[in-house]
């Protein structure tokens, strides 16, 4: 199993990302096993809310590049959980790259601890934040996405929280939940999922006008001659040809 079994908590299903090994990325067993979990959130009435957070000292690595899920795949699990008619909320206390970002634009509340780090690592791979750009720039600032994007950096809980990456940056991640999820306890499953399709129209659109064009963009750059020489660099702990 890379998911732990739900947890269950006054109307608050919390799914856990359990695959150490791999630093929680995204393989194609996880992005299955996420999806049916979302789908069995989906059609229980006894689920208001939905949290998704991680064992470990990584939230999600990225895509796993020795099983990757196939890129349509990871799109239909990033609609899912944007169009699923209950509130996903990311509580994050480790480390968040790349893909892993995408979740985090997926969901629609992302509080994160001190000990946090986020980068989208791809441009150093060969390859660029493709199908996540469903979700990331009507999310972030957009001079935010201009510079991660390109550079690769990493940057923390505060910064992500200024970029509207993540809505609030905690120092007790626990304790910043509290208000936020008694908050959603109290409002009615109808209000909740009436709300959401407000918050997130901007979002579904783009999944409606570039889903496709991403995921061959995405396709078409693992394929790459320069995204080989980027993931064996990768593998082999040293830097790309193309590093000055």
């Amino acid at each position: 199993m890379t998911l732990s079994v739900p947890s269950h908590d006054r109307g608050v299903t919390t799914l856990t990302l359990d695959s150490p090994a791999n630093r929680n990325a995204l393989s194609a067993r996880l992005v299955g096993e996420l999806s049916d979990a979302l789908d069995a959130c989906a059609g229980d009435d006894t689920v208001r809310a939905v949290v998704l957070t991680h064992t470990g000292n990584t939230f999600c690595a990225g895509a796993d590049l020795g099983a990757p899920p196939d890129p349509a795949a990871f799109v239909a699990l990033l609609r899912r959980i944007v169009e699923l008619p209950k509130p996903v909320v990311a509580r994050v206390t480790g480390h968040v790259r790349a893909g892993g970002l995408g979740l985090l634009g997926a969901c629609d509340i992302a509080v994160a601890g001190p000990d946090t780090t986020f980068a989208l690592t791809e441009s150093r791979l060969g390859l660029a934040p493709s199908v996540i750009s469903l979700v990331l720039p009507a999310r972030m600032d957009p001079r935010a996405v201009g510079r991660y994007y390109l550079t690769g950096e990493r940057f923390d809980a505060a910064e992500a929280a200024r970029t509207g990456l993540v809505t609030i940056a905690a120092d007790d991640v626990d304790r910043g939940l509290v208000p936020v999820l008694e908050g959603l306890r109290r409002a009615s499953p109808q209000g909740l999922a009436e709300s959401k399709r407000l918050t997130t129209r901007a979002v579904r659109d783009r999944f409606d006008a570039y889903a496709d064009e991403l995921v061959g963009h995405s396709a078409s750059l693992f394929a790459s001659d320069e995204a080989r020489e980027g993931m064996t660099a990768f593998f082999e702990r040293r830097d790309p040809a193309w590093t000055l």
